[in-house]
């Protein structure tokens, strides 16, 4: 079976995109040496964040971090694969991922650029959205 309890984190990862907007020009890079790893507790500490708790289920775990236009979403996953389908969900909404095992940051590009550098991780970018006379279907 699938499991269904991502779906609630999707919300509060959604409204950071509305707040930071989403999709936006980047590349996705490599993954940094020295991706750190652990609790969320451990990885908002190496990040310097002090976790707003919003999500605490056995099969992930977020909170709100930073303040104003430097706010995103941390969130940890109890499975590899958990953290899959939660990515693949929540990049339809558009925005910009961090992403390292078992866990993932979402929030405006330069935050996440940011937080690469205290956490490592790779980045992924979510699907484009907004106005204009882009063509659905084709993100880059």
């Amino acid at each position: 079976m699938r499991p269904t309890r991502p779906m609630p984190a999707l919300a509060t990862a959604a409204v950071v995109l509305a707040l930071t907007g989403c999709g936006s020009d980047g590349d996705a890079g490599a993954a940094v040496p020295g991706t750190a790893t652990g609790s969320l507790e451990h990885l908002a500490a190496e990040a310097r964040c002090a976790p707003d708790m919003q999500t605490d289920a056995d099969t992930i775990r977020q909170a709100l971090c930073g303040k104003g236009d430097e706010k995103y979403v941390l969130a940890t996953f109890a499975t590899d694969r958990g953290q899959r389908e939660w990515l693949d969900t929540a990049k339809d909404y558009g925005g910009h991922y961090l992403v390292g095992r078992k866990w993932v940051a979402v929030g405006h590009e330069d935050v996440v650029a940011d937080l690469r550098g205290r956490l490592g991780g790779t980045l992924e970018e979510g699907a484009r959205h907004g106005g204009g006379g882009h063509a659905p279907g084709h993100g880059g």
